[in-house]
């Protein structure tokens, strides 16, 4: 079975169903379970057109859950609008949905579920998995995003800010998740592109070709992480660093800076440097300094005690991280690495050890755990 197609397939069957008169969360429900058929029946031999096949027995599926608590007419109605057999239009209703799934009725983490789930194709599980919460609170999470926007039209979508980070947040979760949607993401983003014209969505575009570029470098073969400072360059994909440069600089000439300008900037500054020790770090500072006051977000101070660390000196990035609340996730792993700068290589390896339980994924507290195992066995000998 493709289960790639079929995740593919989902969001045009889903877009032509909310077109038909189904609201938003009877068609996902249909479409599911049309995929739950998909799953059963296509092995026995798959159809000729499996779009087709999927948007019939979607709609099939609405009817009959319709039948339970519709009126006779309505019923007839929907009958007569039933797809006609044959060849389904090329349409791809990806984008739209994601404006109906990032409605400003939603919560950010809300809009992200319902669009892993509805048009990434993800199970309740795999989300649930990628946000550390059991799979029952991500269920109930998406139904009460389902019910929120069953009512809501096409033609009352989300703001583009909204969508921005939606996109956003689908890419880096691409990265850690059971399902790679990062390539998804960045097609996406293009899409939007040639449609709004915006200094922010040029910028998320280029954040997200930048740190795409750099795909390859991060994984050694055994799946380990490996940090930036250390990453094989040479993999990494100079025609998007190229592409990404190009698309930042025309947005940042525009002279309306966002945060994804800002966030762009400095992985453009990562990409660009040819070796590590090459790198601006007292420009990124500043960088971070732009950020943090566009969004006043503490993981970005985090992220600027990190560079300051590296402009000026670890003493002086553990000042700027001593102002921040420690509860922050990587607070304690961005500790460890400063003290292991100033050469405190014992308090390092305690935090390293304390950073490792608190990782939010496995590869990063297999990271961890050999960081302080090295400074350990440095120790010793």
């Amino acid at each position: 079975m493709n289960e790639a197609l079929l995740r593919s397939l989902t969001p045009s069957v889903l877009g032509i169903l909310v077109r038909r008169g189904a609201d938003f969360a009877a068609a996902e429900d249909a479409v599911q379970d049309a995929l739950v058929e998909a799953v059963r029946v296509w092995p026995a031999g798959a159809p000729r057109d499996p779009k087709a096949w999927l948007i019939t027995a979607a709609w099939r599926k609405f009817l009959d859950a319709t039948r339970a608590d519709t009126a006779r007419r309505r019923r007839e109605d929907l009958v007569d609008e039933e797809p006609a057999p044959g060849p389904a239009p090329a349409v791809d209703d990806t984008l739209q949905l994601y404006f109906l799934c990032a409605h400003p009725s939603l919560t950010p983490s809300s809009a992200v579920a319902l669009t892993l789930r509805a048009v990434g194709g993800l199970t309740t599980r795999q989300i649930a998995r990628a946000y550390l919460v059991p799979e029952a609170t991500m269920a109930q999470r998406i139904s009460r995003a389902k019910r929120t926007v069953s009512g809501v039209r096409f033609d009352r979508p989300g703001d583009v800010a909204t969508v921005l980070r939606v996109l956003y947040l689908v890419f880096n979760e691409g990265y850690s998740g059971d399902v790679d949607l990062s390539a998804e993401a960045i097609r996406l983003t293009r899409q939007l592109a040639t449609v709004i014209d915006h200094p922010e969505v040029s910028g998320l575009l280029a954040l997200m070709l930048l740190h795409h570029a750099r795909r390859a470098g991060r994984t050694a073969p055994d799946g380990s992480l490996v940090p930036l400072a250390e990453q094989d360059r040479s993999r990494w994909d100079t025609a998007l660093i190229v592409e990404g440069i190009g698309i930042l600089q025309a947005a940042l000439a525009r002279d309306r800076l966002g945060e994804f300008q800002a966030q762009a900037a400095i992985a453009a500054l990562h990409a660009d440097a040819p070796t590590a020790g090459e790198t601006d770090w007292p420009q990124i500072v500043e960088w971070y300094d732009e950020l943090a006051r566009l969004t006043d977000n503490p993981v970005v101070r985090l992220n600027r005690a990190v560079a300051i660390g590296e402009a000026d000196g670890p003493r002086a990035g553990l000042a700027a991280l001593a102002a921040l609340d420690d509860s922050l996730p990587r607070h304690t792993a961005v500790a460890a690495y400063l003290h292991e700068r100033d050469g405190d290589l014992s308090t390092a390896a305690r935090l390293y050890a304390e950073a490792a339980r608190k990782a939010p994924s496995l590869p990063e507290r297999d990271h961890l755990t050999r960081q302080a195992a090295r400074l350990n066995t440095h120790q010793r000998h």
